[in-house]
Order: C-alpha cells, then sequence, then structure tokens
C-alpha cells in the first residue's frame, strides 16, 4: 500500500493518519511470524527508536512501526492507545487520526484507561486530535 493510500497528511508540525487505511493494510497484509508476535505483544515491535530529525521522516517512520502494531484483532480503543504510546517513542507530541466514525465518551474514556498517562483527546466529529502534554512544547 502506497503512502498516499495511508492518507497521512502533514499539516505545518502535524501529522494525520487514517486509522481506516491502517486496518485495511493490515488486513491485506501477509503476516511473518515476527509480525504476528508485534501483532500479539506490540512493545516488542514499538522497541525500536528513531529520533525525529524532521515531520517528514517521524511520519513515515511512525506509519512503518504502525503498521506493525495496529491489528484487527484488538478493538479500536487499544489500538489507538497504542499508536499513541508509539507516537510518544518516537517524540511525537500532537498528532491526529481520521476515523471512520466519531468515538463515544466511553471509548474516549476506554482510551485513557488502556494509555495510563496523561492525555489531551478532543475530537472534530470523526477527526480525533491527540496531544501528549509532558512531550508538548
Amino acid at each position: 500500500m502506497s503512502d498516499k493510500e495511508l492518507a497521512s497528511a502533514i499539516y505545518s508540525d502535524r501529522i494525520c493518519f487514517n486509522y481506516s487505511d491502517f486496518l485495511s493494510a493490515s488486513c491485506k497484509k501477509r503476516w511473518s511470524f515476527v509480525d504476528a508476535i508485534y501483532g500479539v505483544m506490540p512493545i516488542f515491535g514499538m522497541v525500536t527508536r528513531k529520533s525525529a530529525h524532521s515531520v517528514q521522516a517521524s511520519d513515515e517512520h511512525l506509519k512503518e512501526l504502525a503498521l506493525q502494531i495496529i491489528s484487527t484483532q484488538v478493538s479500536d480503543e487499544i489500538n489507538i492507545a497504542r499508536l499513541i504510546t508509539l507516537a510518544e517513542q518516537q517524540q511525537i507530541d500532537r498528532f491526529d487520526i481520521q476515523l471512520p466514525y466519531p468515538l463515544s465518551e466511553q471509548q474516549l474514556e476506554a482510551i485513557h484507561n488502556e494509555y495510563r498517562k496523561p492525555l489531551n483527546l478532543s475530537q472534530q466529529n470523526d477527526l480525533l486530535c491527540v496531544i501528549i502534554p509532558g512531550l508538548a512544547h
């Protein structure tokens, strides 16, 4: 799947990921043994850290790693919390996630519970805006 199909757009210093496209790519992906391990225990896929030299480099690297940890086998809330953890590890403090539908208050609470650290989440229809306060400038 091409970068364009993953629908990641950069708005100045903000990265936007299309969650539906990640799930679609995850469904079509041919899984290796290592990919399966990452899917079940995503922490193995997240230990590979790469410093972000630019927003573009961060965007590309985050997309590669996200494809390893996003899984159709777990809830959207868990996938989003994994993506937030991954962004934090890559020192990305602000990004957006384009969702197929707006999340309910219960789903937002579940993301907070899964992530377990301070987190600012706001929605504009089906766009989830994520700010990780500890990293924000």
